[in-house]
This record gives C-alpha cells, structure tokens and sequence, in this order.
C-alpha cells in the first residue's frame, strides 16, 4: 500500500510522515536529496535551464515511484511525483521559466509514465495558511529558506488547493493543520490518525 503526506514548504508533511512510519510501523519514503545537477545553472538562468531541472527531479520521483509500486510494504511517502508536475514545474511555467512548448513536452513526457505506474492508495494532504507556512519555515531556520517570498508561499498554496479540487482524482483526504500541534499534542495526532483509519477501515489487512 502507498500513503503520500503532500503539502506545501512548511505544513508539516516531512514529520508527519515521520510520525505515522513509526505509528503505523510503515516504512518511510523521505523526498529525495539527491542533488540535482542542474540546481545552480537554474538559479543563475532559470529560463535556460528550468526544463532540465524539472526533467531531473521528474525522473528521480518516477523511480522512487516504481520502487514503490513494487514495494511488498506499505509505504508512507513525504511529497509525491503529482506535486512535483502540477505545483512546482507548473509554477514554473506559469513564472515564465518554462516556454509552452517545453511544458507541453514535459507534461507528455509525465503523461507517458503515467501510464505504467499507478496512484497511491491515499494522499493525505495538510492545508495551511501562509502565517502558519511561515512560522514553521522559520521554526526549523534553513538558511536557503529563510527569504523566501510570502507570494511565493501564497501561489504554491493556490496551486494545492486547485490541485486537491480539480486535478487530482484519487482518494484523498485534507486537514486543515493551522491550530493542529500533532507533535506536541497527542490528541491532534489521535486525530489525523483517526481521519486515515477511516479511509483505510474497507482494508483492514493493509494497516
């Protein structure tokens, strides 16, 4: 069975992830690090190099995917390959980086390994206002994330919720994490626990 943790930078989906491998005895897929090769061309020219980079990171995710299809184990994963395509790279696009004709050959190119890998069984997707993003971007103190612009926070939040709405069709479900502490409060993490059971109770062998 595959569980994707999606959210925007800041929501919490790294230690939720974290949270529910331990609870459920899940085995954790973090996103990956590998380093892009293409990550400092892109900050000095990202009109240039902005189709090479999203290339990179979609065929890192697609073989994390694979690997997890194949997967005997259930697999709870931070961030999933329908992120990376439908808020990042399009964001992307739509900044200008991207030309119509080079999304239109990354979106083929998505589409086709699309049809030899399959959905997660469940995207559980934390929605969070900017402010909390904010505060929790702050909190953990990465220098790279530090400056990062409030509209830039608000188009990515923009962009999941039109995603969770209209683009994305499997089962899913969102909570809203703004006044949540599921670290440091057992009963919002009983909670989130609570709405996955729900959706996971037809399957009770794959818990």
């Amino acid at each position: 069975m595959h569980i994707v943790i999606a959210g925007n930078i800041g929501s919490g989906k790294t230690t939720l992830t974290q949270l529910l491998a331990r609870h459920y005895g899940w085995r954790a897929r973090m996103e990956s690090v590998t380093h892009n090769p293409y990550l400092e061309d892109y900050y000095k020219d990202m009109r240039r190099w902005a189709l090479n980079l999203e290339v990179f990171f979609l065929k890192e995710r697609f073989r994390d995917l694979l690997t997890i299809n194949r997967s005997k184990r259930t697999i709870v994963q931070d961030r999933s390959i329908y992120e990376g395509v439908y808020i990042f790279a399009a964001n992307n696009h739509d900044l200008g980086n991207m030309s119509d004709r080079d999304f239109e050959t990354y979106m083929g190119l998505f589409n086709s390994m699309m049809m030899v890998a399959r959905e997660p069984d469940l995207m559980v997707y934390l929605r969070a206002s900017v402010p909390h993003l904010v505060g929790n971007i702050q909190k953990r103190g990465r220098a790279y994330e530090q400056d990062m612009q409030l509209s830039y926070l608000k188009q990515l939040n923009d962009r999941y919720n039109r995603f969770m709405t209209e683009q994305y069709h499997g089962r899913a479900i969102t909570i809203d994490v703004d006044n949540l502490d599921f670290v440091n409060r057992r009963e919002d993490f009983e909670y989130i626990i609570g709405r996955i059971d729900e959706q996971l109770s037809p399957h009770p062998t794959l818990l």
